[in-house]
């Protein structure tokens, strides 16, 4: 690659010599291009909790505890704080109500958890709070760990750019996880355990992805593409960040879209 100097070209030819290079590098690298923007959402550098509800609409016990996590949005430690999410699993969907938000993946995910803590079989609702088991709902204490910065900013369009600075210097590699979450959303169910009831639903996983970050310099970064919540009346989404291929999250933040 050709060393760009400090100085300015000097003759016009030279101009347009300097500008191709500036294109390609720009074109190539296009974090560089909005490195000074100011961040869409950013956690300080003290560990924002994450707190995972599995749940299901075929499950008679869930409404209480949806009802719990719904009540975090009016809490002012939202986003900053403390992260919510709702996984809604699969495995009560063969018992009378089909689960529109439950995947198998989430399943999955919940059965990591199940068998890192030794509790049996997965069950609902179960709460994760960083990634250890909590038998009921609570609003976890601020860690005060320190925990690196997580930043996420606008790459134009549906994209976004994600970089996390960590708390201090390590060799170690990363993953990003990204939940598009919906709230709002409101379901009547017609058989099942809760048939006759209307649901709702805050910060329900719609998607979710995890993706490699790249490593450069100290700082790990990853973009992707994030779609509208479809079928919500208010979108948001959550990002975190691992340690490669593992569960337990070191830092959070997300924030309602727009």
């Amino acid at each position: 690659m050709t060393n760009m100097s400090s100085r300015t070209c000097p003759a016009a030819f030279r101009l347009v010599r300097c500008l191709l290079i500036v294109i390609t590098i720009t074109a190539a690298y296009p974090a560089l291009a909005i490195a000074g923007e100011e961040p869409l959402f950013q956690s300080s550098d003290k560990q924002t909790n994450l707190i995972e509800l599995y749940t299901a609409e075929g499950c008679s016990s869930c409404p209480p505890a949806e009802e719990w996590l719904s009540k975090l949005g009016t809490q002012p430690g939202l986003w900053k704080d403390f992260v919510p999410l709702a996984f809604h699993v699969d495995y009560w969907d063969g018992r009378g109500w089909k689960d529109r938000f439950a995947s198998a993946a989430f399943t999955q995910r919940q059965r990591a958890y199940t068998a890192a803590w030794n509790s049996g079989s997965p069950y609902t609702p179960a709460f994760a709070v960083n990634g250890r088991e909590s038998r009921s709902p609570r609003l976890p204490a601020a860690t005060g760990v320190s925990a690196g910065t997580l930043r996420i900013t606008r790459a134009g369009g549906n994209r976004f750019v994600f970089t996390y600075s960590p708390a201090s210097k390590t060799e170690s590699q990363w993953d990003l996880h990204v939940a598009l979450l919906g709230s709002g959303i409101v379901s009547k169910v017609a058989s099942g355990e809760n048939a006759g009831r209307q649901l709702r639903h805050d910060f329900v996983v719609l998607k979710y992805d995890r993706l490699r970050m790249i490593s450069n310099a100290g700082v790990v970064r990853a973009e992707t593409a994030l779609s509208r919540a479809e079928g919500a009346s208010r979108g948001a989404f959550a990002a975190w960040v691992t340690i490669r291929d593992q569960m337990i999250p070191l830092q959070a933040t997300g924030g309602w879209l727009p």
